[in-house]
């Protein structure tokens, strides 16, 4: 775990939970894409950093999940290096608060104030094309967060942050976060044309042939969107939806589990009623969902 990979003249991954990019700018000075999900991490990204003399010049966040940004703080802290995040995920990153409390929707009780759900605050600076280094591109990846991107290098590598999820992880939770179903299909149409000699996904091995593992994320959308309609034949609470999407899964409920599946879920709801698939109606004081005729 966190062993340094190199796969392009300039391109280098650590191999870690949330695989972190390293692309190096000239001789001296390097890019961070992502930087772990806690300070320990950031710890053993510097120690990688120091035994190659290279100089930490900025880290891009693809978005503002815990397990990306968790490693700002301390290489900041220690190596004075400016970070930068596109849109509404820059603010989550100076107010980690944000995440559990938007995924609650209120004050998150304490056991969501976790570092798994809730990074150290980091200071944060708007990711545009023009503080990008020469050598790297930058395409929106919408879905999985308000505005994820990914980024490509000159060596023609691309990593993909967590548009994508191994087929192993799908099998074991099924549910992948998603914040919009719509947007998120769309990023898979995008990433499934992209050209490339390498895709890295965060959370899945590196491949030549990244069009197989799109069918597989997309295939399990459609699977969870067939199992919703078919929850909601009848006027179903949304309580009622999210304990039968864990029970057909067999997925075991928690603080965490239940504000991740359960953001998601609404975000399926939502989809689906845009689409006119599903009905909503309010009955004896509950908000009711039913699969259209």
């Amino acid at each position: 775990m966190y062993e340094l990979i190199q796969v392009g003249e300039k391109t280098y991954y650590i191999n870690c939970p949330a695989k972190i990019g390293i692309y190096r700018i000239n001789e001296s000075d390097v890019c961070l894409i992502d930087s772990g999900n806690d300070k320990e991490a950031g710890k053993k990204v510097q120690k990688i950093l120091e035994a190659h003399h290279w100089k930490l010049s900025m880290i891009i966040n693809t978005h503002s999940h815990a397990d990306h940004i968790g490693g700002n703080s301390l290489l900041q802290q220690r190596l004075e290096c400016p970070a930068y995040s596109a849109g509404i995920d820059k603010s989550f990153i100076q107010n980690p608060v944000l995440e559990p409390s938007f995924l609650y929707g209120g004050y998150p009780c304490k056991e969501l104030r976790n570092k798994f759900l809730m990074a150290q605050a980091s200071t944060i600076s708007e990711l545009t094309e023009e503080v990008l280094p020469e050598g790297l591109e930058m395409i929106r990846l919408d879905g999985h967060s308000f505005s994820m991107v990914g980024l490509k290098t000159s060596d023609d590598v691309w990593f993909l942050a967590d548009c994508l999820t191994s087929s192993n992880i799908i099998k074991k939770y099924h549910v992948s976060f998603l914040y919009d179903v719509n947007k998120y299909l769309e990023t898979l149409v995008k990433v499934e044309n992209l050209q490339g000699k390498l895709f890295i996904p965060a959370h899945a091995e590196p491949t030549d042939n990244i069009k197989e593992l799109v069918d597989i994320n997309r295939n399990k959308i459609f699977e969870i969107i067939e199992l919703i309609k078919k929850t909601c034949k009848e006027p179903k609470c949304f309580e009622d939806i999210l304990k039968n999407i864990f029970d057909n899964f067999q997925l075991t409920m928690d603080f965490t589990q239940y504000v991740l599946v359960g953001s998601t879920v609404r975000s399926y709801l939502s989809y689906l009623h845009d689409k006119g698939e599903l009905e909503v109606e309010f009955k004896d004081n509950k908000l009711l969902w039913l699969a259209g005729s």
